[in-house]
């Protein structure tokens, strides 16, 4: 690139990372808010606390991104506008080509991240969130037993014990009736939740197991000195984890597989959505940008407002996106609305390249529309006479 659209570029750069961090951390914030019960309710670390919020960045950065190369590009184009700079600069002759590189070196810049996002990190990340909150509500001894109560969940497991000291439990009585001919109660003096390789298990001592005989009254007993009890296994939730669109990665999307999955079967509309939502994400960013340079790349004089073609660009901005998630809605019920997923941008960065490159003869052809279409469906008012 010259030295002209390196510095147009270093702008819009600077314009572009501002508003996605900034606008990144607002809504972070919001986000992280929702989650503090991990840390004041659940007895969670501040550290599991910063990973699953953190967990939700590539999915607020898709979301984000476009957004903030849309503002970044009306910055720019307003700055140098302002400085006289963007007058100077078609004065002298500079082509709309010239003047629009920079913006679309930073446009593919950002697409290509996006594509990054929705493609491989997003669902990924998506999938790591699942399983740290599945961890979370398995560890039911932190998150629901309270001391000196009976506590039953809701696939079959009761749960007490006396009191607490320190870490430890005392005086312990569990009760597996998960299975309806078959119980198994376990008795214990004392017990501790432990870590093992990312896993929660109760390890209990000085007690006993008691299982019930199917089809009798008859029970087993065997005593134990220490015992270990794997918590996430007796989570229903951890023990078969369904996958929802946004959780799978893009090679599950296109290759379903196993026919007998619950999406598969009764919910294929919202795959296919998800899959058509991913790969037209990276269309967005170029759609935008281009969207603020029709609008504002054209050279004004300080008397001249642009205040109108910015807001023009912002309701043609909102509107894009309303199509698309009414696009992305119908594509859910059939499979000819994925056409529009990808028309819907692709028109318009049609639309903005003519209105670019071809501005003068696009603006003569409206004023003719217009024009005709006074004289044609207006209705004719008769002349009033003369006194």
């Amino acid at each position: 690139m010259s030295l002209l659209e390196r510095y147009i570029f270093r702008i819009a750069f600077g314009g572009f990372l501002t508003c996605l961090a900034a606008l990144t951390a607002v809504i972070w914030i919001t986000q992280a808010l929702r989650e503090l019960d991990l840390v004041t309710g659940k007895g969670q670390t501040l550290a599991m606390f910063l990973v699953v919020t953190g967990l939700s960045l590539p999915a607020l950065v898709t979301v984000i991104a476009p957004v903030a190369l849309f503002i970044a590009v009306i910055y720019t184009l307003n700055k140098i506008n302002g400085d006289s700079e963007l007058i100077v600069m078609s004065a002298a002759g500079a082509a709309p080509q010239r003047l629009l590189k920079p913006f679309l070196v930073l446009a593919g810049f950002v697409s290509i991240t996006v594509a990054l996002m929705v493609l491989y990190v997003m669902p990924a990340s998506f999938q790591e969130l699942r399983h740290l909150i599945t961890k979370v509500r398995a560890d039911f001894v932190a998150n629901i037993v309270k001391e000196g109560q009976f506590s039953s969940l809701d696939n079959g497991i009761t749960f007490h014990y006396r009191e607490r000291s320190g870490d430890a439990l005392l005086g312990i009585f569990m009760q597996d009736r998960r299975e309806p001919d078959r119980a198994i109660v376990y008795l214990a003096e004392r017990g501790q939740a432990v870590e093992f390789n990312g896993q929660s298990y109760l390890v209990l001592e000085k007690g006993s197991v008691h299982r019930q005989m199917p089809n009798t009254r008859d029970s087993s007993i065997v005593g134990f000195e220490r015992y270990g009890i794997d918590l996430a296994a007796l989570s229903r939730e951890a023990s078969d984890i369904l996958y929802k669109p946004r959780e799978r990665s893009t090679m599950e999307l296109l290759h379903p597989g196993d026919p007998e999955d619950y999406f598969v079967r009764f919910q294929s509309g919202r795959l296919r959505a998800e899959l058509h939502e991913r790969l037209s994400a990276p269309l967005y960013p170029l759609a935008m940008l281009l969207i603020a340079f029709a609008a504002l790349g054209e050279a004004r004089t300080t008397r001249q407002g642009r205040g109108t073609a910015a807001g023009a660009a912002i309701v043609a901005v909102v509107a894009l996106r309303i199509a698309a998630f009414a696009a992305l809605s119908l594509t859910g019920r059939s499979a000819w609305g994925a056409i529009w997923v990808y028309a819907l941008p692709l028109a318009v960065i049609a639309g903005c390249l003519a209105v670019i490159f071809q501005g003068a003869r696009v603006k003569a052809l409206g004023a003719r529309l217009t024009r005709w279409g006074s004289a044609t469906l207006l209705p004719r008012v008769p002349l009033l006479g003369r006194a």
